[in-house]
């Protein structure tokens, strides 16, 4: 069972595990990448790698059929993989339809389960599963990756911009990629800051400093001059709320914790 927040790796381990269960020239641990049996999973061929979507296939007629297939031969490699994503959205029936094919699986084949909330998993299927824990990336780790994408795509951001990009991710790699590319879509060389922001619908952080300046000295009106500005710019009310909420709370997490503190969406420069 891999589990952990969405973005983390969990699928993409999956994927990367059933290369190196089927490589037919592994280097120790490592997938050598070259051999038909890794192309074949990397291109998404591959017979005996199966990928479930859980949310989709949920009832316990897709996990009747899946048992059925599962003690058919592998095709070629090793193993036969099912990965099955977002598991905890099975029913109650189809968990317990599966529960007979985990404690007596076939030598041949592994199951992969994969979910983002690993509380909603039956305490009978969790008993007979090796667990891993997947965590958020830390902002460090997201600006490296995103600085390597870039690199390669040789297109120019701007620091400030990789640090907005990765905050808002919440340490989810893929979401940060997905904010990138939407980015270069919008504008395909010298992104800064404010494409970002904009991209995404954001506050600017000036903004809602000014807000809550006003807010700490009781002039409503600034503040509303302020909210009525950024809803004519077409920013949506409910984002403004949640900006603001996130400030607040970096605000706090800064004054209490200083250095220590874990910020989201205020750089330390306009906390101070």
């Amino acid at each position: 069972l891999f589990s952990g927040p969405r973005g983390t790796g969990k699928t993409t381990a999956a994927k990367i595990l059933a290369k190196a269960l089927n490589c037919t020239n592994r280097n120790g641990a490592e997938p050598c990448n070259q051999c038909t049996s890794c192309q074949e999973i990397d291109q998404g061929l591959a017979l005996d790698v199966l990928e479930i979507d859980a949310a989709s296939n949920r009832g316990i007629d897709e996990i009747r059929d899946l048992r059925e297939k599962v003690k058919l031969a592998s095709s070629g490699g090793k193993y036969k993989v099912y990965i099955i994503d977002e598991v905890h959205m099975l029913t109650t029936e189809a968990f317990n339809a599966l529960l007979k094919t985990l404690e007596e699986p076939p030598d041949s084949v592994i199951f992969i389960l994969a979910t983002t909330e690993a509380n909603r998993v039956p305490a009978t299927v969790l008993s007979r599963c090796q667990r891993y824990a997947f965590t958020r990336l830390s902002i460090t780790e997201v600006i490296d990756r995103l600085r390597e994408v870039a690199g390669e795509m040789q297109i120019k951001v701007s620091d400030h911009a990789f640090e907005v990009m990765a905050r808002r991710s919440n340490g989810s790699l893929r979401d940060a990629l997905s904010i990138m590319e939407q980015c270069i879509a919008f504008r395909d060389h010298g992104i800064d800051e404010s494409q970002v922001m904009d991209v995404l619908g954001l506050v600017n952080n000036e903004v809602l400093s000014a807000i809550y300046k006003g807010m700490l000295e009781q002039k409503v009106e600034e503040v509303l001059s302020h909210l009525n500005s950024l809803i004519k710019q077409g920013k949506e009310p409910v984002q403004i709320a949640r900006d603001a909420a996130l400030c607040a709370r970096d605000i706090m997490q800064y004054k209490l914790l200083d250095k220590e503190a874990d910020l989201l969406v205020m750089p330390v420069a306009d906390l101070e």
